[in-house]
Parts: C-alpha cells; structure tokens; sequence
C-alpha cells in the first residue's frame, strides 16, 4: 500500500491559483482512495484541503502533517501536530511517504521537493500546475535529477490517467 504525499499551494479555497486546480485535486484525491492508498499531505488548506477531500469521499484515509499545535482541515483522519515550524514539519512529511506528488506552489512546495529529492523520494510532478511544480523542470538535469547525485526520479506528468498509472507502476516495484 503506498503512502502518498501531495504537496501545493496553500491558501484560501478562492484564490485563483488554487481554485484553478480544485477539479484536478479532488479527482487525485478520490483516485488516490480508489486504489486503496493512503493520502498524506500538510493538512491544512488550499491543494491539501481539496485533495483531501476528494480522498475522504471515496472513503480514502488521509493523514495530514500539521506545524505546531494547530488542529488540520475537516478532511483530515489522523492529524499529526509536529510542534514544528512549516519548514521543518515539510521534513516529517516527506519522510513519511513512499512518493510525493506536486501540484503548483510557492517556497513551501519547493522546500518539500528538495527535500523528498535529499531522501531519496521519488516525485511527480503534474505538468501546467504553477508555480514551483513547473519551475523546478528547468533545473533538472537529463530531465530526471536535481543534480549529478541522482538520488531520486523526477517524473512529470500530464493527466491523472497517467499519474495513476505511474503510481501503480512504483508500487509494484516497491
């Protein structure tokens, strides 16, 4: 069973940037349950709320990784209060999942990635999201590295037919 982690933006469900991608984010979400996965994520609002929803009304289970002391989105199964800052509850989050997938965002996302890169996490990236989930491609080296360690894959992709596809592809190699 895999443990997923989606990262992305966060904010208010009616910013554009994220209301923009709520339809893909609560279809990633219920795909996730389908399969029988666990969702992980932030736990909070924005791409985390929208992705954990569309997991939970496929009675999903999802697991949010929280900074300090606050309480996650109504979505949210087992809500991990870390005591930590965002930055470093990005660390927990990461280590706790088998694969993150990204969906737009800002400096938190790019924290997360290159933190699941340093672990050895593989990532995908859904392609046309935004912000760092688009920018990060331009630094990749052969289209598949952060850099010449090549710790982990970067893969990119296009639709969910495809990320699912992917998804089921890395568990049965795990």
């Amino acid at each position: 069973m895999l443990k997923i982690g989606v990262i992305g933006y966060s904010g208010e469900l009616t910013e554009e940037k994220i209301k923009n991608l709520s339809e893909i984010t609560f279809e990633i979400g219920k795909m996730i349950a389908k399969n029988g996965w666990i969702l992980y994520s932030g736990g909070r609002n924005g791409i985390m709320e929208i992705v954990s929803k569309g997991a939970k009304e496929s009675n999903g289970v999802t697991v949010g990784i929280l900074p300090w002391e606050i309480d996650g989105n109504q979505y949210i199964d087992y809500h991990i209060k870390t005591g930590l800052d965002f930055s470093m509850r990005s660390f927990v989050l990461v280590k706790s999942v088998d694969v993150i997938v990204s969906i737009g965002g800002e400096i938190g996302t790019a924290i997360e990635l290159l933190g699941a890169y340093a672990n050895g996490k593989p990532i995908i990236l859904m392609n046309n999201t935004g912000g760092w989930t688009d920018r990060i491609k331009k630094c990749l080296i052969e289209n598949t590295y952060l850099d010449n360690r090549k710790t982990a894959k970067v893969y990119s992709v296009n639709t969910i037919e495809e990320l699912e596809k992917l998804l089921k592809k890395m568990e049965v190699e795990k």
